[in-house]
C-alpha cells in the first residue's frame, strides 16, 4: 500500500526512515510498511534459556533459606588510619565431596594421601589392644570385650621397663665396659646376662667382646658357634667389609646377643694391647649399636685405657664380701683419680650376691658406700643356674634373676647418650 501526499504550499514534509522523495517541482511522499525483522537466537543462547512453559506455583512448597553473614571486623592502620580489607569470606560448596575438592573437582584419580584413618576406619571400630593379667583378660572375656580394664600393675611395669631398655640411640656405638680390680666377683656373668637382657628387647645388635688379656672365659657362656678370637678378627680386619664377613668371627645366642671371644693361647692373650682393642672396637663399630667389654683384672693395662677412652657408661661389679666391695671402691678411687670423675658419676654398680661371704655382711651399708658415688646400684640375687659357672640360658634363669637383669640394662641404658654427634 502506498500513500501519495502533497504539499499545497510547496513545502517539504518531514521525511521519516521509510520515505521516498524525489523533486521535480512537487513534493511526492511515499510511504511503505515493511515486515517486523524477525531475531534468531544463537545456540549458546539457546542452550542456556529454560522452556517457554507456564509453572503452576503450587506444586512447590515455600521454603526460605537463611544466610549469616558476619561483619568483617575493620582494622585501623598505624600509620594513614585506613580501615583494613575485611577478611575473604569461604569459597560456596558446589555439591563437591572431600575427595573431589582435594582432587580440585569430579573425576580424576585419587592421590595416596587421601587413604587416610578417618576417611576408611568406622568412628567406634577402633579398640584398645587386650589387656594382660588374670583379672583383667577374664573381665575383658565375660564382657564381650566391652570392658577393658587395662593392663595388669606388673604388666605396666614391665613394658616401662621395656620402653627404658628400647630408647632410641642416635649418632654411632654406644660402649659399656663391665670391669673391677678383684677377679672371680663374676664380672664375666654380669656382662653375660646384662649382653642377654639388652639383646633380648632391642631390636638393634648387641655385641660381648671378651677383652681379658688374661685369657677370658666369656665365650664359654654360651653354646659357641664360632672357634674364632678376636685374634682372627685383627688379622682379617682389612677383609672385613659387610656383616656378614664379622658375622663368621662371632657365637649367637639364642636371645641374639653376639659374642668375640679372647685367645685361648695365654702368650697370644698377653700380646693383645690397645692397639689391637682399637682394631676390634673399630670393627664393631660398624655392625653394632651397643659394645660391651668384658674387661680383665689389669685395670692399668693398656688395653684397659683404650677401653675407658671410648666408655658412655662403666659397670663396676662388686662381690658381697668386705674386700671384694673395698677392691670395688678402689677401682672408682683410681678412675677419679686418673680423669675419669664424670664417667665415675654416671656408673652403675652391680653387688653380684652369689659370692662368698654374701650372707654374712650387711648389703644395705655396701648398697648406701656406692650410692654416695655413682648413679645407681642393683643387686643380682643369686641363682643356682649362675652359679654353676657354665652355659647361661637366658630362659633358665629364677624370674627374679632376669627382672634384676633387666632392670640393669634399664639403668645401662638410662646412662647412653640419646644423640651424640659422629
Amino acid at each position: 500500500m502506498s500513500d501519495i501526499r502533497r504539499g499545497s504550499d510547496g513545502e517539504t514534509p518531514e521525511r521519516g526512515a521509510d520515505e521516498l522523495a524525489r523533486s521535480d517541482g512537487e513534493n511526492l511522499s511515499i510511504t511503505i510498511d515493511l515486515p517486523e525483522p524477525v531475531r534468531v537466537a544463537p545456540a549458546d543462547e539457546i542452550a542456556v534459556s529454560l522452556d517457554d512453559e507456564p509453572v503452576d506455583p503450587g506444586d512447590f512448597a515455600a521454603t526460605t533459606r537463611s544466610i549469616s553473614l558476619v561483619p568483617p571486623k575493620s582494622a585501623v592502620h598505624d600509620a594513614a588510619n585506613t580501615v583494613a580489607d575485611a577478611p575473604a569470606l569461604p569459597l560456596p560448596d558446589h555439591g563437591f565431596t572431600r575427595s573431589e575438592r582435594i582432587r580440585g573437582g569430579k573425576g580424576g584419580p585419587e592421590t595416596a594421601s587421601m587413604l587416610t584413618a578417618d576417611r576408611l576406619v568406622e568412628k567406634g571400630r577402633s579398640r584398645r589392644p587386650a589387656p594382660e593379667g588374670f583379672w583383667q583378660q577374664f573381665v575383658y572375656a565375660a564382657t564381650f570385650h566391652g570392658v577393658n580394664l587395662g593392663d595388669a600393675r606388673r604388666v605396666r611395669e614391665r613394658k616401662s621397663l621395656e620402653k627404658r631398655i628400647t630408647k632410641h640411640l642416635e649418632g654411632g656405638t654406644r660402649f659399656i665396659p663391665v670391669l673391677t680390680r678383684k677377679g672371680g666377683v663374676g664380672k664375666t656373668t654380669i656382662s653375660t646376662i646384662l649382653g642377654m637382657a639388652l639383646a633380648d628387647v632391642r631390636e638393634d645388635r648387641t655385641i660381648a667382646i671378651d677383652a681379658n688379656p688374661d685369657r677370658g672365659t666369656l665365650a664359654e657362656r654360651i653354646h659357641a658357634q664360632s672357634s674364632t678370637t678376636v685374634r682372627d678378627a685383627i688379622n682379617r680386619a682389612p677383609r672385613v667389609r659387610t656383616f656378614s664377613d664379622f658375622d663368621e668371627l662371632v657365637s649367637r645366642d639364642a636371645t641374639r646377643l653376639d659374642i668375640l671371644a679372647s685367645d685361648a693361647d695365654p702368650h697370644l692373650a698377653e700380646a693383645f694391647d690397645e692397639a689391637d682393642y682399637n682394631v676390634v672396637a673399630d670393627l664393631a663399630a660398624k655392625f653394632y649399636s651397643l659394645v660391651i667389654t668384658d674387661c680383665g683384672t689389669g685395670i692399668v693395662h693398656s688395653v684397659m685405657r683404650a677401653t675407658l677412652q671410648r666408655a658412655d657408661v662403666a659397670v663396676i661389679v662388686s662381690g658381697g664380701s668386705v674386700d671384694e666391695a673395698r677392691l670395688a671402691s678402689e677401682t672408682l678411687t683410681w678412675l677419679e683419680s686418673n680423669g675419669y670423675q664424670q664417667l665415675v658419676q654416671n656408673a652403675v654398680v652391680v653387688i653380684n650376691t652369689a659370692t662368698q661371704g654374701t650372707n654374712l655382711v650387711k648389703l644395705d651399708e655396701i648398697e648406701a658406700h656406692f650410692r654416695s658415688r655413682v648413679r645407681e646400684v642393683i643387686s643380682i640375687p643369686y641363682d643356682p643356674h649362675l652359679a654353676v659357672g657354665s652355659v647361661v640360658d637366658y630362659q633358665q634363669l629364677k624370674p627374679h634373676t632376669r627382672d634384676a637383669a633387666r632392670e640393669l640394662a634399664g639403668l645401662v641404658v638410662d646412662g647412653l647418650p640419646e644423640r651424640r654427634a659422629l
